[in-house]
């Protein structure tokens, strides 16, 4: 993968499978807020927050949240 496939990818999964907003999912990215009103009042860096997404990133790329299903081939 290339590094915006990797970028790509966790973007998805953080909009399609977490409840973090949007502002920590950008920041996590390091974008930039596309209203420049927005970004003139969220100048937090979100740490706490980005790194509790980033522990659930790295459990979701690890599989630690994965059920594993017992073996279904017939012996």
């Amino acid at each position: 993968m290339t590094v915006h496939g990797f970028r790509s990818t966790f973007a998805t999964w953080a909009e399609e499978c977490t409840d973090y907003p949007d502002g920590v999912r950008e920041a996590a990215l390091a974008h930039k807020y596309k209203s420049e009103t927005t970004a003139a009042y969220q100048r937090g860096q979100k740490l706490e927050k980005r790194r509790a997404l980033m522990k659930d990133w790295a459990a979701f790329l690890t599989g630690a949240n994965v059920i594993q299903l017992g073996d279904r081939r017939e012996g």
